[in-house]
């Protein structure tokens, strides 16, 4: 991340054309300063059209993603999360490695006070896959809406 004079990071991609990264491994994710820090919050990203390939036979996979987080000192760039989580859309991983991934690599590099993904997952076979993962028990007095993803049937 470029800095300004005044030493606050700039993030890089926001307003440029940038090209999707070839993969997750090459994706960067900006992080900007929390502009309310101490205050307990929480922040929900939805990606309702996400899009992997299974490890196995190459064909897409679709998701529903919901990422939820508490901000820490940072806060994460909507468009370096965007981009991420299209360069997934030729990465081949199962359900599980795929969404656990996203939510370990996001709470690992923005060191949120907590986080949790969410990843509704079409189904594979007739079988729907559903994958939770957390940092560990949410803040006392965190507010927590539902997710609000419905238990598969014919998501819509």
């Amino acid at each position: 991340m470029e800095s300004t004079p005044e030493n606050e990071p700039k993030p890089q991609f926001l307003g440029k054309d940038t090209p999707l990264p070839a993969s997750p491994d090459e994706a960067v994710l900006d992080y900007v300063p929390n502009p309310r820090q101490g205050s307990l919050y929480l922040v929900r990203f939805a990606a309702p059209e996400f899009t992997s390939l299974c490890p196995v036979t190459s064909q897409p996979d679709f998701a529903h993603l919901v990422i939820d987080y508490a901000p820490g000192d940072t806060i994460v760039e909507s468009k370096s999360l965007k981009l991420f989580l299209g360069s997934f859309r030729n990465h081949n991983g199962f359900h599980e490695d795929v969404t656990v991934g996203i939510g370990q690599r996001l709470a690992e590099e923005m060191q949120p006070r907590w986080l949790r993904i969410g990843g509704y997952w079409y189904p594979r076979g007739g079988i729907p896959i559903d994958v939770f993962w957390q940092t560990g028990a949410p803040p006392e007095g965190l507010w927590l809406p539902d997710q609000g993803v419905q238990p598969y049937r014919g998501r819509g």
